[in-house]
């Protein structure tokens, strides 16, 4: 490309990690494309990708920290906003005590190594036990059986697909999501090839997915129903002899027992799937020379959300496909967060949240709480909150009580590079330097990838003249809120510290090293590790876990009960691959075309309803409603509609032009914030019962 350089970086908007070649010119991006000498990703990029350019160009993008004012936001400097913040903090702490403030750190975190690397910092500084993060609105159950089976919340078992036979997706879209807790760049072509060399890929959603339509077999299930299914394949696998159990496995006997009640004659009306294909389901997973169960998000957010992961878990444990290639893998990567994280995290229930009593898991309170902590009067409200890269008003449970609650607060401050449907309410809002402009190391999907990879990303421009990288402005209020900042305060690069993990890790690798490679190093496949890397104090997987055994008693009565008729419909939210959750609606060439916040639903539900596809309806829940297109399609389940998650930009106040002209409407004012998985906190967004009619249909109302 004449005239202009090149730039080698890995994209850090979704979990794939992506290599990209950008060319450039000043600071123009003239292009961005896939890198195709970087090893892991091939040269496949998605649409997200070349949207880099729109965040670094987008004119709503904030440079300068804002205050909000009476008659609007105004510009302020770095000085008086960071002194702000710490005085108004300090002072409500200091009358309130340090629970009245609290932090609520988005899904971006682990996406910036300089937040991820600075944000526990100013956590810890605080002194506050109302942490909250999108962690207990997410994979919060794939951490807690990771604690309670392999005793780390960070050793988590990745899908071998490249080298497995027979590949079981539950709850996951990964040619929509790329991947999730599964680094996987180029998921479509991976998936072909497991079918090319004789594999089988089965997808179990209450929705026609786009993996779906790639796989070999797809299954509806009723939607928060997989934790029966998963029950009932172990129950087959165990009755017809066909487990295949490693010596360092514990609690098989009482695993064996505990499945025994849910044969799959007992549960093919609750799951609507027949009771021949879940035989023949645990027949094939068992019978594969190798296989991978991979239950994502879809299983996570749903009332048993612990217990899917912990069976997942177990499945791929009792048919010899745990630490097996082609099976669930750990991986062992550069920079290790096992070894960095100290066992700090393998904490749970040593402090309640006060309104409701739910318990802490590492560190953090289910976010499902958060509207309550604010608007419950009494010692230990929240008066303030800090945001960090998040959106929780879109992206947790009814939403709009949480709108209300920002409104209540005292004070709060947002690290944020928009004025979003969260962020609105700020009094102060920082914006970091971002994206193009900073230097990245994916210590979180480097951990999480399918192969054992590594790549620093330097950045293509310099961060403006007075902007601050995440990490300054961390490292800033901390000092500030410790007493320990003076004029003479320099905030100190925290990717040093990625520099020692490396040198000290397996490879033995450095930043100078990745520097010399920067298309990223490929350190080999997955490699068989236990018992070695197990956490547990006997070097044993927990196949029945105390914990999570007490919860078959929850399930057991849910199977037996029948679930309630107020609302006759389940609602799920699903993805698109030209978003990222509530990211990503600011960029014209990502949202164009057709309307794509509409509700799925069934033809015969419409026809019931005299609803006809293309008009609008009215979705009710038991926490709110939305009006909103309907699209009618036999690619969803019969009882089941489906909204996509992250839109509902339409709210006053939002300075985002291109979201607000395709605002949609949120999910989350329809899903409902008192109802969790019991056992870890999770939110639940699977399975919300609703009701659909049409606008003009006033039955609701009497």
């Amino acid at each position: 490309m004449t005239n202009s350089s090149v730039h080698y970086r890995a994209c850090n908007l979704c979990e794939a990690i992506c290599g990209l070649e950008i060319h450039y010119t000043d600071h123009q991006v003239v292009s961005i494309a896939g890198d195709k000498s970087d090893p892991f990703s091939r040269g496949h990029v998605c649409p997200k990708a070349v949207a880099l350019k729109d965040i670094y160009e987008d004119p709503n993008r904030l440079k300068k920290p804002v205050r909000r004012t009476a008659t609007g936001w105004e510009e302020i400097t770095w000085e008086e906003a960071l002194e702000e913040v710490a005085a108004r903090l300090g002072k409500i702490q200091a009358n309130d005590g340090p629970d009245a403030v609290a932090m609520y750190a988005g899904n971006p975190s682990v996406h910036n190594s300089g937040t991820y690397l600075a944000g526990t910092n100013l956590m810890r500084a605080l002194k506050t036990k109302n942490i909250f993060s999108a962690t207990s609105a997410d994979q919060l159950p794939h951490h807690f059986a990771a604690w309670q089976q392999f005793g780390h919340p960070f050793l988590l078992p990745i899908p071998d697909i490249d080298r497995t036979d027979f590949w079981l997706i539950l709850g996951a879209n990964p040619l929509a999501s790329n991947g999730s807790l599964m680094t996987a760049p180029d998921v479509a072509n991976r998936l072909k090839a497991i079918q090319q060399r004789g594999g089988k890929v089965v997808v179990v959603d209450p929705r026609y997915t786009e993996t779906a339509a790639k796989a070999d077999a797809h299954f509806f299930i009723r939607p928060a129903t997989d934790v029966f299914l998963l029950l009932a394949m172990l129950q087959v696998i165990f009755e017809e002899k066909l487990e295949k159990v490693p010596a360092y496995a514990d609690g098989l006997e009482e695993l064996k027992a505990l499945v025994a009640a849910f044969s799959p004659e007992q549960v093919t009306e609750r799951t609507g799937i027949e009771t021949a294909h879940i035989r023949q389901l645990a027949r094939e997973f068992a019978n594969a020379p190798s296989a991978v169960a991979y239950g994502r998000i879809g299983l996570s957010t749903q009332a048993f959300g612990g217990a899917c992961q912990w069976l997942v878990n177990a499945l791929n444990c009792v048919t010899g496909n745990l630490d097996k290639a082609g099976g669930a893998m750990f991986t062992q990567p550069a920079m290790d967060i096992l070894a960095t994280s100290k066992g700090e995290y393998n904490k749970y229930n040593r402090y309640q949240s006060r309104v409701r009593g739910l318990p802490e898991f590492m560190g953090e309170l289910p976010v499902s709480t958060l509207a309550e902590e604010i608007l419950t009067e009494g010692e230990g409200q929240i008066k303030a909150l800090i945001t960090s890269c998040g959106n929780p008003i879109l992206s947790t449970p009814n939403g709009q009580q949480l709108d209300w609650a920002f409104e209540a607060l005292e004070f709060m401050v947002s690290i944020d590079i928009y004025i979003n449907e969260t962020t609105r309410h700020a009094h102060l809002i920082l914006p970091p330097a971002t994206g193009l402009e900073v230097a990245h190391y994916d210590l979180t999907f480097n951990a999480l990838a399918i192969r054992n990879v590594a790549r620093w990303s330097e950045p293509l421009f310099s961060k403006e003249t007075g902007a601050k990288y995440d990490w300054e402005i961390f490292q800033e209020l901390t000092a500030r809120l410790t007493g320990h900042y003076s004029p003479s305060f320099t905030p100190e690069d925290p990717h040093a510290k990625v520099d020692l993990a490396l040198r000290f890790g397996k490879y033995k690798l450095s930043l100078d090293t990745l520097r010399q490679h920067p298309h990223g190093l490929d350190l080999g496949a997955l490699e068989p590790c236990l018992p070695a890397r197990l956490q547990t104090s006997n070097k044993k997987v927990r196949l029945a876990p105390a914990l999570l055994v007490k919860d078959v008693e929850r399930i057991k009565k849910a199977l037996a009960q029948t679930p309630p008729s107020d609302f006759d419909l389940l609602l799920i939210n699903r993805r698109h691959v030209r978003d990222n959750n509530s990211w990503m609606h600011n960029s014209e060439r990502l949202v164009k075309g057709r309307n794509r916040c509409t509700l799925l639903m069934h033809p015969q539900d419409a026809q019931q309803r005299g609803i006809e596809t293309g008009t609008k309806v009215q979705v009710l829940s038991r926490v709110g409603e939305v009006k909103v297109e309907v699209e009618l399609t036999e690619k969803i389940m019969l009882g089941v509609v489906s909204l996509p998650h992250g839109y509902g930009h339409g709210r006053d106040g939002v300075r985002l032009n291109v979201a607000q002209a395709h605002a949609g409407v949120s999910v989350n004012d329809l899903t409902d914030e008192q109802v969790l998985d019991d056992l870890t906190g999770n939110s639940v967004f699977g399975g919300v019962p609703v009701r659909v009619q049409n606008c003009y249909d006033l039955r609701s109302f009497v």
